[in-house]
């Protein structure tokens, strides 16, 4: 049994890999650039027989997941971090014994990981529909069972999308996907024009009200409507500090001499970065709360009446799980005269769920990818590195880098979920767990570029990025 197991995981359909060793600068740019505009195509391709598209609300979610609800990419990266967070916390707890530091252990936790992005895509194509959250035409024959197939072809598309970005480009497609959302709605908050009625502002702009936030402070001024200003001023001055914020703390790193053993007199510091887990975490994170408040309004809307997943308002959450793991834009609501008390321990529960969860995930991440103390011993060893003044002995490096890197791992996810909560409350643009996510991937984006292809990529690039 557990052999034909893994006959089926080990054969599962993938991306093929390159023959190629290293690939070189200009082939992973042609095939990220392929993959983005693939997304952005099927961002817009919308579901053929929908009639109602009762998620279409829920803007903030779309961020998180990158997808965007009543299109071919409804679900977006929902299945596969859904597949990985719950991979993770089975390994983790010791329930499924996989040894992921071995080659075989790999490929079987690969393998699994896969079946589980199948299953929900399947699952959640099934559960936006039947909840009502994506509705066929009454009057189309198998509406039901056409938006599902369309949404479970989406799914699968994103997920071997997400192959091709890890083994032909740059980074991994879940990354680039969330970077490619952000982006997008932070354009459409800075100078969208047209509402969601599809009235144009700038043809009447002293009447019809904006939605870009530039375009706001400057009918503000012109109407003479000094809180809409402030609130959009807020929201901007908020993003900006975010971004200084994440790109600062990434910079902070530990740096553990060591020598090369055959070359007495050289050495070099390898570095640990204060967010060692990367932004893994607050991905998950993330991704948790978006699907518990998805499925909190799926289940609203299915049974006609709240559960304790949360209490919906124009797809927002006012009460139950959902609305005390949210969070409320405190700086706006001051702003405006709307603050309430609740929102102070909303915050605070809003911040420690972050703070708790993105914890446990760098530790389950850094467990299972490889990047745990043993691991890292093996590498430096390999490498020709030691420790000066110690043994070279993979066990006594170990227990050094022991002392640095569960540490780093626990305060670093403690920090990024902090970060995360935090970019939230204050308001910025997009969301700020959105902000803090595009920041942390384009900043490693370009450490890795800059690292791994100084010398093949075109003179104009490699002196933009320094």
């Amino acid at each position: 049994m557990a052999l034909a197991l893994k006959n089926i995981l080990y054969n599962l359909p993938e991306v093929r890999k390159p023959t190629e060793k290293k690939l070189s600068f200009n082939v992973k740019l042609k095939w990220t650039i392929i993959i983005l505009v693939a997304f952005f195509v099927m961002a817009n391709i919308g579901l053929y027989g929908l009639s109602t598209n009762a998620l279409g609300n829920l803007e903030f979610l779309q961020v998180i997941l990158a997808s965007q609800f009543g299109t071919i990419i409804s679900l977006g990266i929902g299945p596969i971090v859904t597949s990985s967070i719950i991979l993770q916390l089975l390994v983790g707890s010791g329930i499924l014994n996989i040894d992921t530091k071995t080659d075989e252990g790999k490929k079987y936790f690969q393998g699994l990981q896969k079946i589980g992005v199948i299953f929900f895509i399947v699952f959640e194509a099934i559960i936006y529909v039947v909840m009502g959250g994506l509705q066929p035409e009454a009057t189309l024959a198998w509406g039901t069972q056409i938006l599902i197939l369309q949404l479970v072809l989406g799914g699968l598309a994103i997920m071997f999308m997400d192959e091709v970005v890890q083994k032909w480009g740059f980074g991994s497609g879940v990354s680039l996907f969330i970077v490619a959302g952000v982006a997008w709605s932070l354009f459409n908050g800075l100078f969208q024009f047209i509402d969601a009625a599809g009235a144009n502002c700038l043809a009447d702009f002293s009447g019809t009200p904006c939605v870009g936030n530039v375009l706001v402070i400057i009918q503000s001024v012109i109407n003479g409507a000094p809180t809409e200003a402030l609130s959009s001023i807020a929201a901007i001055v908020a993003t900006a500090a975010i971004f200084l914020g994440v790109v600062w703390a990434q910079a902070l790193k530990i740096e553990i001499p060591l020598s090369y053993e055959r070359l007495r007199g050289y050495g070099i510091k390898w570095p640990l970065a204060f967010f060692y887990s990367s932004v893994i975490p607050v991905i998950l994170v993330s991704a948790l709360s978006a699907n518990l408040q998805l499925f909190g309004n799926l289940l609203q809307n299915w049974l006609g009446h709240p559960t304790f997943l949360g209490t919906f308002s124009n797809g927002q959450p006012i009460a139950g799980l959902s609305f005390w793991i949210g969070s409320t834009n405190i700086v706006e609501a001051i702003i405006r005269g709307s603050f309430q008390t609740v929102f102070i321990w909303q915050t605070l529960f809003h911040v420690l769920f972050y703070m708790t969860f993105a914890a446990i995930f760098a530790v389950f991440w850094v467990k299972t990818s490889g990047m745990d103390e043993s691991s890292q011993a093996k590498n430096i060893i390999s490498s020709g590195l030691q420790i000066p003044g110690f043994r070279k002995d993979p066990r006594v490096l170990e227990s050094i880098l022991k002392r640095y890197i569960m540490p780093l791992t626990i305060m670093g996810g403690l920090a990024i979920g902090f970060l995360g909560s935090i970019a939230n409350v204050i308001g910025a643009m997009t969301g700020g767990t959105s902000i803090l996510l595009a920041v942390m991937i384009m900043y490693q984006l370009y450490t890795s570029i800059a690292q791994q292809h100084a010398v093949d990529m075109h003179p104009a690039l490699r002196k933009f990025m320094g």
